[in-house]
């Protein structure tokens, strides 16, 4: 059985997908937040929000890192 070779090729795109996915869930939650009078949803949404800033931090950083390596020719 032979391993599968590393494809990097889509790393920075599929990177970036995941950045606007979760910057458009962060929206979807702020908007539930303003809609909810539910004190519990409002702070669970404001914890899940507060990981996802976490998240896009960590995918920000990791596209540069991707993007500078592709653009050395690395991968």
């Amino acid at each position: 059985m032979k391993n599968k070779l590393d494809n990097r090729k889509d790393n920075v795109d599929r990177i970036q997908y995941n950045i606007d996915r979760t910057i458009l869930n962060c929206e979807l939650a702020d908007e539930m937040i303003e809609k909810t009078d539910d004190p519990k949803m409002q702070e669970t949404l404001k914890e899940k929000n507060d990981r996802r800033e976490e998240a896009l931090r960590g995918m920000r950083e990791e596209i540069r890192d991707e993007a500078l390596d592709k653009e050395r020719g690395y991968k």
